[in-house]
């Protein structure tokens, strides 16, 4: 692990009112209130703010964080590693908009449901009218003779 160490300017330790405005800008999809994310502020031990965008509840779980430690912004992910960072707060939203995935997790899981049910009436259903469709067109010669 490689340690940078930062320069550091005592700040108020507070985001300003342009500065969330920017962040909340560029994250307005995923905090949209059908999405069920919710954001928070706070600060690192050493007192550098941060920014937390938090997952649905009952989890609530970070999957992105924006922090600003000595000038610069960091964008990390949910887990902590790093993807991205720059002294412009514009271009770190930019990359945080575009970290966050734009579909949501039911909608994921409901795709997936209808790609299983379709695959299993293929594997299953399907031959079962393949094998209806020839016995029937076998059988209604047979049947044209009783008329």
């Amino acid at each position: 692990m490689t340690v940078v160490a930062f320069e550091r300017k005592h700040d108020t330790g507070e985001w300003s009112e342009r500065e969330l405005g920017t962040i909340l800008a560029a994250l307005s999809a995923a905090t949209a209130p059908g999405t069920g994310r919710e954001w928070e502020t706070g600060t690192t031990e050493k007192g550098d703010v941060q920014f937390y965008l938090l997952s649905p509840l009952p989890d609530q779980a970070c999957e992105l964080c924006v922090s600003r430690i000595g000038g610069r912004y960091i964008l990390e992910d949910g887990l902590g590693r790093l993807l991205f960072e720059h002294r412009n707060l514009d271009l770190v939203a930019l990359h945080a908009k575009a970290a966050v995935p734009s579909t949501s997790w039911l909608m994921v899981r409901a795709i997936t449901l209808w790609c299983a049910v379709r695959s299993a009436f293929h594997e299953k259903a399907e031959p079962w009218l393949v094998e209806g469709e020839e016995l029937f067109v076998q059988f209604v010669p047979q049947l044209a003779a009783f008329a």
